[in-house]
């Protein structure tokens, strides 16, 4: 959830613990450095237990009368150094609690803001290596990362997500709590990217059934999972063994090729791949006039190669998924 820059409950209580010790420890001192101007009523003199005793009751209390200061320096040190004391130490005792309270009054208040314009936001489920990379990717495609929450179940990956700039939700995506505190019912797009294919199944499920318009792209390892994915509610699965394996088998044949594809798949670096809108000066025109490089046409939710006779006329519906010089501005974000 959306960070708080403060110190946690218990070490703030303890901070102020040591304080508070610290003060009757300087009362106490004050009294047995004096001790001869104070009278006990049970008789005898006042040593360092009495001191501690006299030091408790007088700064948590008005004082219960049984060892009075007579003299006149006890009685002034009582009114200009064991007074100011008191009221410093039920500053701290009060303090310690309104403190705490206002503090977590303030996060939920924030937490509760947060929730009420979280909309159409994009989730990211697990923010290992895959879940990283999606993140940079989206980030230079110029998705805000006030609309990217991460969810895991790791507090130190929370955290690194938090420090990235992005809002981390501390929990198990398997469970729909979790899910439910990352807003994910109002995401408009879900990223599943958790380290074991069977995790990836069960949360694709979960999410599916919070959000049911919601556009689910998952990672897994195995193409045999892709089909149980796509049953839990994937829209687009992403294998890693086979693309991987593709990758090894192009370098081998083709480096040159190979090389050309990490540039289209690494965001920033070469060549980028990019969807974007017909634009009214194309519509009526081929793909191949267009001055980008156009490789496919979106068309009725169908992704269709520019050479089908389908789309040798651009409609101003249609999306174009076009080749792009990665500029430097793309490179730094």
């Amino acid at each position: 959830m959306p960070v708080q820059g403060v110190k946690p409950p218990l070490q703030q209580v303890f901070r102020r613990l040591v304080m508070a010790l610290l003060v009757l420890a300087l009362t106490t001192f004050v009294v047995w450095v004096d001790r001869a101007g104070y009278h006990d009523n049970a008789g005898g003199t006042v040593g360092l237990l009495d001191s501690a005793y006299y030091a408790t009751v007088t700064l948590s209390t008005t004082g219960y009368g049984d060892i009075t200061p007579v003299s006149d320096g006890a009685r002034l040190a009582n009114i200009f150094v064991v007074t100011p004391l008191r009221v410093l130490f039920l500053i701290i005792l009060v303090g310690t609690t309104l403190e705490v309270l206002t503090e977590r009054t303030r996060h939920q208040v924030r937490v509760h803001r947060w929730r009420s314009r979280m909309r159409d936001h994009i989730v990211v489920i697990g923010y290992g290596t895959k879940g990283r990379h999606t993140v940079e990717t989206l980030v230079g495609q110029g998705v805000s990362k006030q609309n990217i929450v991460v969810v895991d179940p790791q507090k130190q990956t929370v955290d690194a997500a938090s420090n990235d700039g992005l809002v981390g939700v501390l929990g198990d995506a398997t469970r729909s709590d979790a899910l439910r505190r990352a807003e994910l019912h109002r995401a408009s797009k879900v990223v599943v990217a958790t380290h074991r294919d069977e995790t990836a199944a069960l949360v694709t499920l979960t999410a599916r059934q919070l959000n049911k318009h919601a556009s689910i792209v998952v990672a897994v390892r195995e193409d045999e999972n892709i089909p149980l994915l796509k049953q839990s509610g994937a829209d687009t699965v992403i294998t890693s063994s086979s693309s991987a394996g593709q990758l090894l088998g192009m370098a081998m044949t083709s480096p040159s090729a190979s090389t050309v594809l990490e540039e289209l798949m690494t965001y920033g670096s070469g060549l980028d791949l990019r969807e974007r809108a017909v634009a009214k000066s194309e519509v009526g025109r081929s793909p191949r006039e267009c001055g980008d490089l156009v490789v496919a046409v979106l068309r009725g939710g169908r992704v269709l190669d520019y050479t089908e006779s389908e789309v040798a006329t651009l409609q101003l519906t249609d999306r174009l998924i076009t080749v792009q010089r990665a500029t430097s501005g793309d490179h730094a974000s």
